[in-house]
């Protein structure tokens, strides 16, 4: 991707003395050489930048994986219109892995093996992303703003790996602050038998005791939901007050549907993951009302700037699907990545992004600010709580 130009002797100079010339007056007779001549020297490459992505863009996950896709690809093409980066257009190629590890595995073998590919963007999900970071790291690779929340894929120590999103951790943190502010004191917990699931689950007895909450009622769900039903027995049967839910797609369909049946006026809370429109769609009525933490401001307030770019760009780039946090979230990590790269000059390596990306602190797009520190798990912590409407969208 990067190109070495080395500092030719001006033509005059006699060979004898070509040879014999010491480094600082090498470094004269180029500075000797016209300024037209070192502009054709060091001229810009004009070539693309090459993004690489592996996501679901069929499958069960599809629904996930669309709309990530499209948001950053509505950003890029608003973006190469003005010229790119420094002169440079920015090319996305997304590579479907069905929401399959091995696939996923396959399409990053391939990525790192392409010298062209200058980093791997934007993957989806957290079992394929634990899965691709041994040789994500071991190649060196920026791989930047994967989707999950998951403390696995937050490797310290790894500088080539770029995390934006707000943890599982930082939402559930969120979501038992917000009760506890309401004064709900006993709180059962719904997790997903998975890492996801877990780090829920920890973060909630953790924040928890913060508050000094109690957990009324604590079950787990298997991923093919076969004992949703047996779990919301469990809660509906307990002193709770509020339910708290590590869980997403399926789990979450048939547990909430379960709940509902047995306490209609119990109320749930709910993680982003879970807040995917296929996902409101198959739970129908049973969805009104779901509190829902996210990790990005609500796609249709175009009061915030950041929010305002995003639907100018999106209507502009003819998207098939409607605004959404989703979609708005790979705007967003488009959009960081553009300004990471436009900071690390005109001719970037892999290196000198990874340290740009380093040196990228308390930068705003506009409602939303992102700050990388070698410290911390993800560059931002933005967490706001949504409700469900009656219509299945997202309120504040």
């Amino acid at each position: 991707m990067t190109r070495t130009c080395t500092s030719p002797l001006p033509p005059t100079s006699p060979p004898s003395l070509r040879g014999a010339l010491s480094r600082r007056q090498a470094l004269g007779a180029l500075a000797a050489v016209p300024a037209a001549f070192h502009a054709s020297l060091w001229a810009d490459d004009a070539s693309p930048i090459r993004l690489a992505q592996s996501t679901a863009l069929t499958g069960p996950q599809a629904d996930l994986g669309m709309p990530l896709n499209q948001g950053a690809r509505a950003y890029f093409s608003a973006l190469n219109a003005r010229g790119g980066v420094n002169g440079r257009p920015i090319e996305l190629n997304a590579v479907d892995d069905g929401y399959d590890v091995k696939r996923s595995l396959d399409n990053v073998k391939g990525f790192i093996e392409d010298r062209g590919t200058f980093a791997i963007f934007n993957c989806l999900g957290t079992p394929m992303v634990e899965a691709m970071l041994p040789q994500v790291i071991a190649s060196g690779i920026p791989f930047f703003a994967p989707l999950t929340g998951a403390q696995s894929a937050r490797p310290k120590n790894a500088r080539n790996v770029f995390n934006i999103r707000a943890s599982y951790a930082d939402e559930t943190a969120h979501l038992v602050q917000h009760l506890a502010t309401l004064g709900i004191k006993r709180i059962a917990v719904i997790s997903q038998n998975n890492t996801f699931g877990k780090d829920v689950a920890q973060a909630a007895e953790q924040s928890m005791a913060k508050y000094k909450l109690t957990q009324s009622a604590v079950a787990s769900i298997e991923n093919d939901a076969s004992d949703a039903g047996a779990a919301a027995s469990k809660i509906a049967a307990s002193q709770s007050e509020a339910v708290l839910l590590g869980l997403a797609g399926k789990p979450t369909v048939e547990f909430v549907k379960a709940l509902r049946a047995l306490r209609k006026g119990m109320p749930i809370y709910a993680l982003s993951v879970m807040g995917a429109s296929a996902t409101l769609k198959t739970m129908g009525g049973d969805a009104s009302g779901l509190n829902v933490s996210q990790v990005v401001p609500l796609p249709t307030n175009s009061i915030v700037p950041v929010v305002r770019d995003f639907l100018a760009d999106w209507k502009a780039a003819a998207a098939s699907q409607e605004p959404s946090h989703l979609a708005l979230e790979g705007y967003i990590n488009a959009r960081v990545f553009a300004d990471v790269l436009r900071r690390a000059g005109r001719n970037p390596t892999r290196a000198g992004f990874i340290d740009s990306a380093w040196g990228l602190k308390h930068h705003d797009l506009g409602g939303f600010e992102v700050s990388f520190s070698e410290g911390a798990p993800n560059a931002s912590r933005y967490v706001e709580l949504t409700m469900v409407d009656r219509n299945g969208r997202f309120i504040r």
